[in-house]
């Protein structure tokens, strides 16, 4: 009898240990072994062009996931299920072996093949709701846009550069689930709503971009070059309308494309600009009065090595060999002539000269906010060496990248006013309003007449005495220039074997340009010379360009300036 009451004792103590001493803590633990958080994502952000089509826009996925300890046979389960997700049988069965909770077997799938997956009823096998990214239309604006990694963060392009805008904030549920796995009706739940991320409105042209890529892509195969760029700039807003690169990528599939193609080339890429810059030397010289459009000047002869224009040491020479020339500045454009160039800087001297290239923006950044920026480069006036100013003037011994290049001759194109490059026309808010971004900053750094001379005398380039005939546009007046710039070889750090920049950019109509069109071929192998390779995709670019815009034929004569005396 005793020892039956002691039994009682210790029963009834035990009890009482569980229900009142242990019985809070138990209970706590219970429940957090049969609560499950979950993360409701937020939807990441639209990407469109500036008519609103989606570059980049997100949709409903599923993950799946898999309970190790409800997992009855693993061998069968992996079987089953590479009957849907296809995949290694291995790899499945071996994530489905253990006493883990929680564990993901495939990621991003969507909601159709989750069904499918559903319909297999393998127990331990469960969905968590998630988002992917999507590209509708693959490579176009794809260095642009950029591209997100696995955990669903801006990698590249604007989707890295504005991933924090873009993302939004995460949400969570909380919930009671069941020994199986299945969350109970009937128990208290709780949720913070995820917060939907900005979307974003880019400048660029959905059809233009993609003839610009259209037309850079054949011509860098015809050409066999490394690669090329194309820029499409609107002068009088800065806005870009296209941004082209060749080669490119799909962002739906970017880790099958090497990883030099993923970025932007028309920014990441400097190069020294060759004769494209001689634009800047003449609105130097121009808008100083130094010089007019009929200005004479007495080319020296150019030839081998010895002969040309010594200065400092060194002798400089044209791209071609010839005799004693007179050439206005008008013709030192049109058939872009070094000696030339070097001679018209020499009239407003080194300072005037370092003060414009700086008005133009050469060596500072663009402002776009662009990841992987180079913004070139230009020496400090006293750094200077004997041979820097006359290297100058012709567009070698600086650099920049192709958007700088762009804005040089849209700033000519505007009136001389260079207004700052932009990509983003807004932002768009959850509710679907569009936000204007703000207004970019401008600059005079010419005078109105200045531009207007140098649109005329550029149109000189693209006559039948010019480097550039093949840029014609019928119906239109169009001004541009040719450059055929050496490319500094890395391995030595001089010019030889380091290949060139073919390169063409003009403006359409030349007498109220609507359009700017830089086009840039990298290491060109079948020819090299701008007027040859680049003008052609001029051409086509700025034609599509003024018919989507709906810009009219010229109605006006252009003037004529002579290029010889």
């Amino acid at each position: 009898m005793a020892v039956v009451l002691v039994l009682m004792l210790i029963v009834a103590g035990r009890v009482i240990e569980l229900q009142v001493i242990q019985g809070p803590s138990l209970a706590a633990a219970a429940f957090k072994a049969h609560t499950r958080n979950v993360t409701i994502p937020a939807e990441r952000g639209v990407i469109t062009d500036r008519n609103g089509v989606a570059l980049a826009t997100t949709v409903q996925a599923e993950n799946i996931t898999a309970d190790q300890k409800l997992v009855k046979d693993p061998a069968a389960a992996a079987a089953a299920l590479v009957t849907v997700l296809g995949g290694d049988k291995a790899n499945y069965q071996k994530r489905l072996t253990g006493t883990r909770r929680f564990i993901y077997i495939s990621k991003g799938v969507t909601p159709q093949v989750w069904a499918a997956v559903r319909a297999l009823k393998i127990p331990g096998i469960f969905s968590e709701a998630t988002t992917k990214r999507i590209y509708p239309d693959g490579q176009l604006a794809a260095n642009v846009v950029g591209f997100v990694g696995g955990q669903g963060a801006g990698l590249a392009g604007m989707e890295y550069a504005f991933n924090s805008e873009l993302s939004g904030s995460n949400g969570t549920m909380q919930f009671q689930q069941s020994a199986q796995g299945q969350q109970i009706p009937t128990a208290a739940q709780s949720e913070t709503a995820p917060v939907p991320g900005v979307g974003i409105q880019l400048t660029i042209d959905a059809n233009l971009q993609w003839t610009a890529q259209q037309a850079l892509a054949e011509q860098v195969k015809a050409a066999n070059a490394d690669s090329g760029t194309v820029v499409v700039l609107q002068p009088s807003t800065g806005k870009i309308l296209a941004l082209a690169t060749a080669p490119t990528f799909d962002p739906n599939n970017a880790g099958n494309s090497p990883s030099a193609d993923l970025g932007n080339r028309a920014l990441s890429d400097a190069f020294e600009p060759g004769s494209t810059s001689k634009l800047m030397t003449m609105a130097a010289a121009i808008n100083e009065g130094a010089v007019t459009a009929e200005t004479p000047l007495t080319i020296p002869a150019s030839g081998d090595l010895s002969v040309g224009l010594r200065i400092g040491g060194k002798v400089f020479h044209d791209s071609e060999g010839h005799g004693i020339e007179k050439l206005t500045t008008t013709g030192v454009l049109a058939r872009s002539s070094n000696i030339g160039a070097i001679l018209t800087a020499q009239k407003i001297g080194e300072v005037k000269f370092d003060h414009y290239l700086q008005a133009f923006g050469i060596g500072q950044p663009t402002g776009l906010r662009f990841p992987g920026e180079n913004v070139g480069s230009l020496p400090a006036l006293p750094n200077w060496s004997g041979t820097t100013f006359p290297t100058l003037a012709f567009g070698q011994g600086l650099s920049v990248n192709a958007v700088q290049a762009a804005s040089i001759y849209a700033t000519i194109a505007n009136g001389g006013v260079r207004v700052a490059p932009s990509l983003i026309n807004g932002f768009i808010t959850p509710s679907g309003s569009l936000q204007a971004a703000a207004a970019p900053t401008s600059t005079r750094v010419v005078s109105s007449q200045t531009a207007a001379t140098l649109r005329s005398m550029l149109e000189s380039v693209v006559s039948d005495q010019g480097t550039a005939p093949m840029a014609k546009i019928p119906g239109y007046r169009v001004a541009g220039k040719t450059g055929t710039a050496n490319r500094i070889n890395p391995t030595c750090g001089c010019y030889q074997g380091g290949g060139y920049t073919a390169s063409f950019i003009g403006m359409a109509p030349a007498d109220n340009p609507a359009l700017v069109v830089a086009v840039f071929l990298t290491n060109p192998r079948n020819g090299h010379f701008g007027g040859v390779l680049a003008a052609p995709v001029f051409k086509k670019v700025m034609t599509f360009g003024l018919e989507e815009l709906g810009v009219p034929p010229t109605g006006t004569l252009p003037a004529h300036f002579p290029t010889t005396w």
